[in-house]
């Protein structure tokens, strides 16, 4: 188990009160509070502490507060190769299964692309309108859940890079802008719903005419 799907365990194992306590501190900072200061360090610093590439204190405390705000069941990967149920991934599923509405369709991507451009430091309200939209799915049973290791990984990721783009000292290698990555899953949903619909008609045709 990854230092990351630990958190993530730890998270799922918090009591309701605990969970509430983390709820109500959505969008405001770690030291807003003793009590959740003291709640939020008791599950990530004894992680970090074993594990220095363990997901930065900023980026643990952003998905604590959103897994409890959103309660979107975890989906584990069965197998360590397998593709993670990634949140940009979700969302274009959803994007093409539930706006096809010009309209709708353009508010929706707008949003898509605002959370791409923010920064860490402005991304919490974008995530918890793209959490909310995948909650609304869990409800409707048309989705199962989200792999929050993942998330806070890509997250995790999404600071590294940042730090490196604006330090000229800081070449990581290893480091890539995991936005790339985001809008790539969207659009390959985006664009694989829309190759499923334009087969449709054909393979109808071919039942009834074979």
């Amino acid at each position: 188990m990854t230092s990351t799907e630990a958190f993530i365990n730890k998270l799922e194992n918090l009591k309701a009160g605990e969970r509430s306590l983390l709820r109500r501190h959505l969008g405001k900072p770690l030291h807003q509070s003793l009590a959740g200061f003291d709640l939020f360090t008791g599950l990530w610093w004894p992680l970090r502490e074993k594990d220095q590439r363990a997901p930065s204190r900023e980026t643990s405390w952003l998905v604590a507060k959103l897994f409890c705000a959103r309660p979107i069941p975890h989906k584990r990967r069965e197998h360590r190769h397998d593709p993670a149920p990634r949140l940009a991934t979700i969302l274009g599923r959803i994007e093409r299964r539930d706006h096809g509405g010009n309209q709708d369709l353009e508010r929706f991507r707008n949003r898509f692309d605002a959370l791409l451009c923010a920064t860490l430091d402005t991304i919490e309200p974008h995530l918890d309108w793209a959490l909310g939209v995948v909650r609304a799915a869990v409800g409707k049973k048309q989705e199962q859940g989200l792999d929050w290791a993942q998330l806070l990984d890509d997250l995790w990721q999404w600071e590294r890079f940042e730090k490196r783009y604006l330090s000229e000292d800081d070449r990581e290698a290893d480091v890539r802008d995991i936005r790339d990555e985001w809008a790539e899953h969207y659009l390959n949903q985006r664009d694989d719903t829309a190759q499923e619909a334009e087969a449709t008609p054909a393979a109808q045709a071919q039942t009834i005419n074979p």
